[in-house]
């Protein structure tokens, strides 16, 4: 969610995590600090997924030249919307992304020329859909069924308000917004596709992991801050002192 190649340094250091989104879509990340947040995680060996703000061809474009090893593409609705951004993200003859950055491949190691990155990309790059609408819904078996889509991704919130059950009580959910999330998950590995979800906890992530879900989100930058700055200053204030943090 916030810019800066030291702060995604600084989460790609920490263990236990396999990926970083940076979010283009609802963070307050520019084009400039996209590609220093993308060249940070992988610098550290993690995989830096990017979240565009729409499934434009440019939008896709741009995040998978800085060398993205993800892209994930919001509000996907049927599968010609699958099918278009499939395109976006491929190297002809599989699709219509062009070639020309200097900077993708060296994201995948010191020593991938341009050439092996133009091979190899197709089979590397993961495509990841979210599934948050009623429409996407609805049609989530034609979605997941279209070649070159790797993953579903489940956004609970903005799919329960689209469906009529918004999650208003932190991790309750409807009944009936479970039953989303299932059917979305069964579509997923039905075609073979991998299931993601954004979770708000590395506890929830953790229920969903049992479940078999094969990709989760456990929490974002702006919430880890204030939660552990909020936890620290109150076992330190007790009531009594005037806390503060050492920030920008």
């Amino acid at each position: 969610m916030l810019p800066g190649a030291n702060l995604s340094r600084t989460l790609a250091r920490t263990p236990n995590l396999d990926w970083i989104c940076v979010d283009t879509e609802h963070g307050n990340i520019s084009d400039d600090s996209m590609h220093e947040c993308v060249a940070a995680i992988a610098a550290c060996g993690l995989s830096p997924v990017v979240r565009v703000a729409e499934g434009q061809h440019w939008m896709i474009k741009r995040a998978l030249d800085a060398g993205a090893h993800g892209v994930m593409v919001p509000l996907v609705r049927t599968a010609e919307d699958a099918r278009n951004i499939a395109q976006s993200t491929k190297f002809p003859p599989a699709g219509t992304r062009g070639l020309g950055s200097p900077f993708s491949m060296e994201k995948f190691g010191p020593h991938v020329t341009q050439t092996q990155y133009y091979r190899e990309a197709n089979a590397a790059t993961v495509v990841i859909l979210q599934i948050e609408t009623a429409a996407a819904l609805e049609h989530v078996r034609d979605i997941a069924a279209v070649p070159g889509v790797d993953v579903l991704l489940v956004g609970p919130y903005d799919l329960g308000n689209s469906i009529g059950h918004p999650i208003l009580n932190g991790p309750d959910m409807d009944p009936e917004l479970h039953d989303a999330i299932a059917t979305i998950h069964a579509a997923a590995q039905e075609a073979g596709k991998f299931t993601a979800i954004y979770c708000g906890s590395g506890e929830q992530a953790r229920g969903y992991a049992d479940q078999g879900f094969n990709m989760v989100n456990v929490m974002n930058d702006v919430v880890a801050l204030q939660k552990a700055f909020g936890e620290a200053a109150e076992a330190a204030k007790d009531g009594y002192l005037h806390a503060g943090v050492q920030g920008a």
